[in-house]
């Protein structure tokens, strides 16, 4: 079948009325995710997991069909996060999520100058432009990738899967080292549990509930959105900026013609970093922010409220994360922590993303690219004319949004196990969250390796069987060799630019 004939099969599947209603529920909460400052699209989407199996199982849908459903739902959140972040950027000067922090420099200052509608509109425009550029680098990108893939051996996958660590170590939070602490703590907590291979029982402590090791829903969604309870609560951490207004909505023909040139090479631009594993959003914005001002013939105008410091970032914010869905589904590696936490929904539904995925779930895997370009005209569609609706989200008090949270996150994730101990495991996570975030120790290192830690154990495993315990296996395959290198380049790159003085960009959202 042709590439044409897949994507139509994937429109088939994501016209189905509950995957609609998938999508549309998946942008709506996304939307609002972004818009509330401090949740972010990690918190969003771990939190929805087991809301998603919940309500599939409760319209009565198969497997596969409430695989298909739930993925198609949260990666409408992912996306619809990306675009919510710029609204409390710009109204608010209070970025929704770290990939939005450019955004804030030239969109707070449009809107105080009365231009907080053209901002908005703009961003949205960009967004939406971004999110096709990016689904048709996805659709013709995908299958390709995953048949060089398929000729991958344990030894090549071993390499990319720390390659894929190696990138957001390396580029996560504001110091390596403690990125490299949680990468190494995420991989300790991945061991707990019975040993696939001798069935030995480790760390366990002759506890018959950690046979089954820790459940990577538990872990995600207390680091992320107790975490953030905790941070609220025990910092009293609460918005009281003011709210900038929005009068004209709809960009004037002199904001379009500014801005077309931007959204363009910030789309192009993101979606290529989005590929890259580790690289992530933030960098992406970032990057399109520095090559508009440099090439600008005005570039004293950013910073003051020039738009193209607002539809550059924003298009590549939602490109990216485009991007990132091409290691996630073709390799089967996350490049980020929202893509880990998306993995670990995969996972619950016992589908594999990587080579196969496309082969052996061509109904999930394309209805989800489907799914994807509905739900950008539906955030279109939206965020135009309800913009002004989604900013009174942001008035959201703190004393209503919270239990709101807590219930979510119980209720969820008992609901997984019907396990007491999973209760006590996500209280205690919450708490580390907090600590962890409040000590700059970056969490989406941890949620990967976790992710990415039982992989990366029976791959290398299953090279060292092929080879009889010899390690050279690694460095004599090609493939694997340049891997190694990429991860070896992508930990000493910033290491040495950093001895040296140079200012790293970091990726926060991991």
């Amino acid at each position: 079948m042709s590439v044409f004939e897949h994507l139509m099969n994937g429109f088939a599947t994501s016209f189905l009325w509950y995957n609609l209603l998938f999508a549309f529920v998946g942008v709506i909460i996304g939307t609002a995710v972004g818009v509330l400052p401090g949740i972010g699209p990690m918190s969003g989407v771990a939190l929805l997991i087991p809301v998603t199996s919940s309500v599939t199982s409760g319209i009565g849908l198969g497997p596969a069909e409430a695989a298909t459903s739930s993925i198609i739902l949260l990666a409408g959140v992912y996306y619809g996060a990306m675009y919510g972040g710029s609204t409390t950027s710009i109204l608010l000067n209070t970025p929704g999520e770290s990939s939005s922090v450019v955004t804030a420099l030239d969109g707070y200052q449009m809107a105080k100058k009365g231009r907080a509608g053209a901002a908005l509109s703009i961003a949205a425009i960009g967004s939406f432009v971004a999110g096709l550029v990016s689904l048709i680098g996805l659709v013709f990108l995908a299958e390709p990738l995953s048949n060089v893939a398929l000729s991958f051996g344990p030894a090549e996958y071993f390499s990319l899967m720390l390659l894929g660590l190696c990138a957001v170590s390396g580029l996560a939070g504001k110091s390596m080292t403690k990125a490299l602490i949680m990468t190494v703590f995420g991989l300790l907590l991945a061991t707990i549990g019975m040993d696939n291979v001798s069935g030995v029982a480790r760390f366990t402590f002759d506890n018959p509930i950690l046979y089954a090791g820790l459940e990577f829903l538990t872990i995600a969604v207390g680091m992320f959105a107790l975490g953030e309870v905790f941070k609220t609560i025990i910092d009293n951490d609460k918005s009281n900026g003011k709210i900038a207004k929005i009068g004209r909505v709809m960009p004037t023909k002199q904001d379009l013609k500014d801005s077309a040139a931007p959204i363009t090479r910030g789309s192009l631009l993101g979606f290529f970093i989005g590929v890259l594993p580790g690289a992530g959003a933030t960098l992406a914005s970032f990057f399109s922010y520095i090559t508009e001002k440099k090439i600008s013939k005005n570039p004293e105008k950013f910073g003051k409220g020039a738009i193209e410091g607002v539809a550059a970032p924003e298009s590549a914010n939602n490109a990216s994360s485009g991007g990132a869905m091409i290691p996630l589904l073709t390799l089967g590696i996350p490049g980020s922590g929202t893509t880990a936490i998306l993995m670990g929904a995969f996972m619950m539904y016992n589908i594999q993303p990587g080579p196969l995925l496309f082969d052996k779930h061509p109904e999930v895997a394309w209805g989800l690219i489907a799914s994807m370009f509905i739900g950008n005209v539906m955030l279109l569609v939206l965020n135009m004319p309800l913009v002004k609706v989604f900013a009174k989200i942001i008035d959201t008090p703190t004393r209503y949004l919270l239990p709101i949270i807590v219930a979510i996150s119980i209720f969820g994730v008992y609901a997984v196990q019907v396990s007491i101990f999973d209760l006590m495991v996500l209280l205690g996570c919450g708490l580390l969250g907090y600590i962890f975030t409040k000590h700059d120790y970056p969490i989406a290192p941890l949620v990967l390796a976790l992710v990415l830690g039982p992989m990366i154990e029976n791959n290398m495993r299953r090279a060292l069987t092929a080879s009889n315990g010899d390690f050279s296996i690694f460095v004599t395959k090609p493939l694997s060799v340049v891997f190694l290198v990429c991860a070896l380049l992508w930990i000493a790159i910033p290491l040495i630019l950093k001895m040296r003085g140079k200012k790293v960009l970091v990726n926060e959202e991991g």
